[in-house]
């Protein structure tokens, strides 16, 4: 079975959910016996020296990697323009003529069985796609897109920001919404997003497939549950959801945690961050640029905090930190899609107040702590198993080839 995968930034190195996940899945199809190809935009915003020709490891499943240079920077007159346009700002950036002929070139050339879309920001190329391929169309749906900018907006107290976001969104919820029966199949990253994408009006083809773990590439070691307690956090400070969360635990949380507990440090990562963040001056919180491995920052702390209060879909990050045996104080928005318990496998917490308390008892009970991150791992071992979730999609993939074929003739 050939699949073309089509991606919206180049999925390396493995430093946020997307790349990781769009990583293990594609790694997981070759391991079942798919010829996988990738073409995928190199932004600026995450850009990847491919000049070298030096294909990393990781992504060396690949029979064939194409990348094309694509500017989806932010422009202000863009932005302002976009006001007086029915077209979504959100998706009009990723819209790339030199993608497109790349795109139809590969279409041209080679015949492909699947074509799987990473994201909504790969559908204004549905079109070009179905003219001149009769591959079976997958969209794959790494979060309800919309849902991601009506939290943000929700999360916004100044009205000039908040009626733009707002506006946003809504063309962006409209662009969803007209796209998502031209599909012949979607998967969805959780069952939630599922179900949702169904009262959209959803109607073809359909699963729901988290991302899967390997767990011999994370493997836990517990020194650090030894130590003094070390909080850390890592995502992509890009990503407006991630930083409003980090401020809001910065700026609400630690200093009430600093005066009860003098010794206590923050530890963050994650690239893009702003010059802000970078020369961050709070006493005993650290910023570490240019982490180069993700698993061995987290491994060195006991605790990673997610205080999201915005996004969608699934956050591969809490599932790596507890692959990684780490304990994660999360909000709620935060876990969707991980059926994990409170106190057993994570610690829920939604406010001000449930952060220091849970941050507090984990300072008071260090001997259990331990032992929710190592529930944490057998959690993730029993639900997250890539084998076991690649198989699934290979079988679908083969009753939609067969059924597709059927059509077709």
């Amino acid at each position: 079975m050939k699949v073309l995968q089509l991606c919206k930034k180049f999925p390396y190195p493995l430093q946020d959910g997307e790349s990781i996940a769009i990583q293990h899945i594609s790694k997981s199809l070759t391991d079942m016996g798919c010829e996988l190809s990738l073409l995928t935009m190199n932004t600026k915003k995450h850009y990847y020296n491919t000049t070298d020709a030096i294909i990393p490891n990781e992504l060396k499943h690949y029979k064939e990697i194409h990348s094309v240079d694509v500017d989806n920077t932010i422009k202000k007159w863009d932005a302002f323009k976009n006001l007086f346009s029915k077209e979504s700002y959100h998706i009009s950036r990723f819209k790339s003529d030199a993608f497109a002929e790349k795109l139809l070139a590969l279409l041209t050339q080679n015949e492909y069985d699947i074509i799987q879309m990473e994201t909504l920001y790969l559908s204004p190329y549905y079109e070009l796609v179905k003219e001149n391929s009769k591959a079976i169309l997958v969209m794959r749906a790494h979060n309800i897109e919309h849902e991601i900018w009506d939290r943000i907006t929700e999360q916004i107290d100044f009205l000039p920001k908040k009626m733009y976001l707002s506006h946003l969104a809504k063309k962006l919820k409209k662009f969803e919404v007209e796209r998502l029966n031209k599909y012949d199949f979607l998967i969805a990253i959780t069952e939630r997003d599922l179900d949702r994408f169904k009262s959209l009006g959803y109607k073809n083809g359909c699963m729901s497939l988290p991302v899967g773990f390997d767990l011999q590439q994370y493997e836990p070691e517990y020194s650090a549950f030894k130590k003094s307690l070390k909080l850390s956090f890592i995502g992509s400070l890009d990503w407006m959801p991630n930083t409003e969360g980090l401020h809001w635990f910065l700026e609400e949380v630690w200093p009430k945690l600093k005066n009860k507990y003098p010794a206590i440090e923050f530890h963050f990562a994650g690239r893009n961050a702003s010059t802000e963040l970078k020369n961050i001056k709070i006493q005993d919180v650290h910023y570490h640029d240019k982490v180069k491995d993700a698993k061995s920052f987290m491994l060195q702390y006991p605790i990673s905090i997610v205080p999201l209060f915005a996004g969608s879909g699934i956050k591969v990050k809490i599932l790596e930190a507890m692959a990684l045996g780490r304990v994660v104080i999360s909000s709620s928005i935060g876990l969707e899609g991980i059926p994990a318990k409170h106190m057993k496998h994570v610690i829920i917490a939604n406010s001000v107040e449930d952060y220091f308390e849970s941050i507090e008892w984990c300072y008071k009970h260090p001997d259990q702590v331990q032992k929710i991150g190592e529930s944490a791992r057998n959690f993730l071992k029993s639900n997250f198993n890539n084998d076991k979730l690649a198989g699934k999609l290979v079988n679908a993939y083969q009753k939609l080839s067969n059924t597709h074929g059927h059509k077709q003739s």
